[in-house]
């Protein structure tokens, strides 16, 4: 309240603005007060982009922490924009809109709401981890090739021996794993198991369908469509793949990270066996609740078989849950640096073989191993741990590739300032789409795409260096792939040549990325701690 003065009265006319005493433990945003439960709530306010930076924040006294987490809750409800959380790692976050906003947050903090010294760390920046996709060259003898079984893949298996786990993994087109991920609130709802019609009533209001489109079908269609955009082929060869496709569809167990991620388990072959083991098949449920197919209950799998095969397939069945628990693990954190995996597809084949049995044994000491706990702990804690190790390795081994955000930017500068502004973007790793001069006047407009990573004071820099001259505009677009390797070794006559053995070579982009990343999570870095051991002396020689 920016006014004069605070006036108490006992009611207010339309046009004015009044203050309520007693509502901050009802209100987080906003609310609508009415004296009547027939008046319609008004909707939230909605804003055109999230809060993209992102600090982790600490009291400089740790005996400060509940002053701390009192002002967080308090600048929370105050200002509509910011979002406070906690992570993974126990770290409140504070997300603001941009640099000027996380002052202006930061300096309320300590003056206003929470009154302590306070510690902020530099800017925490997401990434996501995939693979090198070399499905497009010609993609569906590829995926004949990697659903018929014959593609590479990784095992694992549990420490008793019982459960053998094959992984295998191929990259998602680019349109359907972008799909995925815009439609993560939809598909939430959706897998969530919420009607029909509320669901139509939430993404009408979101403004994602049209208001007599049915959400379901509209995804299911626009999912046929990402396929097809990818794939540019002759007419019959796209029959064959939007066909195929169409059939994988049917095949969706789950999708990850937390169930609504932009990363696919499909169900494993039925057909496939190994000697003594049952698969663990999983079931299609993701594409149940998107209309693709129907799970059929009807289960006739146990008619011939003897009590124990039946007990095995039970015990198979009640692993479904761990196959799962290690997919959504291991896809929340990817192998480079921990970060969610992105636009990648699994399949699990997880095979459990019956107990070992020694024939001398008595009945007595095999009903006392049956009553005791195994030595490796709890079986479904080894299947959920050989899963999430056999999707780690097997990203590791088909080129992994860091994934990261990027904000599209516009800039205006006069004509004698586009050399500056032009070395600015190249420190910054931007990507320059276009440059056109507006007419009339002397400014030019330059389109780039800048890493956000590389966009923490580029707003200030550039100003510094036209002396005040351009101006940026950044909006949150995509997510890109470093083409890099992280793990580039020179191998080629032509590499060799130009890299020498690599020993001397410096990190690339990617590399420095994820080892940044990895210090700021405490992972551990391959990196040298002595550099040139004949240069640093500790010694003095004094004569």
């Amino acid at each position: 309240m920016m006014g004069q003065g605070l006036k108490p009265v006992p009611y207010a006319k339309a046009g004015n603005i009044v203050a309520i005493r007693g509502l901050g433990q009802h209100i987080l945003k906003s609310a609508t007060l009415s004296s009547t439960l027939n008046s319609w709530p008004f909707s939230s306010m909605v804003f055109q982009v999230a809060p993209t930076l992102k600090v982790a924040i600490e009291p400089s006294d740790p005996a400060d922490m509940g002053a701390l987490m009192k002002g967080l809750r308090l600048l929370n409800r105050a200002d509509p924009f910011v979002e406070v959380t906690v992570s993974a790692r126990g770290e409140h976050v504070l997300a603001a809109a941009g640099e000027v906003h996380l002052e202006r947050c930061v300096k309320d903090l300590k003056e206003r709401f929470a009154k302590v010294a306070l510690e902020v760390s530099p800017p925490l920046v997401s990434y996501k981890e995939t693979i090198e996709g070399d499905i497009t060259t010609n993609p569906l003898e590829n995926l004949k090739l990697f659903f018929g079984g014959n593609s590479e893949y990784v095992e694992k298996t549990t420490q008793n021996g019982r459960c053998v786990v094959r992984v295998h993994v191929f990259k998602l087109p680019t349109p359907l794993t972008k799909l995925l991920d815009e439609s993560s609130e939809l598909l939430g709802d959706i897998i969530g198991g919420k009607s029909g019609q509320a669901l139509k009533s939430l993404e009408t209001s979101r403004g994602s369908i049209v208001e007599d489109e049915n959400p379901i079908e509209a995804l299911k269609k626009r999912m046929m469509d990402a396929i097809e955009s990818e794939f540019s082929s002759s007419d019959t060869e796209s029959e064959k793949l939007r066909t195929f496709w169409k059939d994988l569809f049917k095949r969706i167990w789950a999708l990850g990270p937390r169930q609504v991620g932009p990363n696919i388990l499909f169900t494993p072959d039925s057909g496939k066996s190994v000697e003594a083991s049952v698969l663990i098949k999983g079931s299609p449920y993701v594409s149940d609740k998107l209309g693709f197919c129907n799970i059929d209950n009807n289960n006739n799998n146990g008619l011939n078989e003897s009590s124990d095969e039946t007990l095995l397939r039970e015990e198979a069945e009640s692993l479904e849950s761990s196959v799962l628990s290690g997919f959504q693990v291991a896809t929340s954190a990817g192998p480079l640096c921990d970060e969610p995996m992105w636009g990648l597809a699994f399949i699990v084949e997880a095979f459990v073989s019956p107990p070992p049995t020694d024939d001398n044994s008595s009945t007595t000491t095999a009903t006392h191993h049956h009553h005791h706990p195994e030595q490796y702990g709890v079986f479904t804690g080894q299947v959920m741990t050989a899963v999430k190790e056999a999707c780690r390795t097997a990203v590791l081994q088909r080129k992994p590739r860091l994934v990261e955000a990027m904000y599209f930017c516009e800039l205006n500068t006069p004509t004698e300032y586009l050399g500056s502004m032009y070395a600015v973007l190249a420190r910054r790793r931007a990507r320059v789409l276009k440059e056109e001069m507006q007419e009339g006047s002397p400014l030019f407009t330059v389109h780039a795409y800048v890493p956000v990573a590389e966009s923490f004071g580029f707003p200030d820099e550039l100003r510094r260096w036209t002396s005040g001259a351009a101006s940026a505009l950044l909006v949150l677009s995509h997510w890109e792939t470093l083409l890099e390797d992280p793990f580039f070794v020179p191998r080629t006559e032509e590499e060799i040549e130009e890299h020498g053995d690599g020993s001397s070579m410096l990190q690339n982009t990617s590399r420095k990325l994820i080892d940044a990343v990895r210090r700021r999570k405490g992972l551990p870095v391959e990196e040298k701690v002595v550099q040139h051991a004949t240069k640093q002396r500790t010694l003095a020689r004094k004569v």
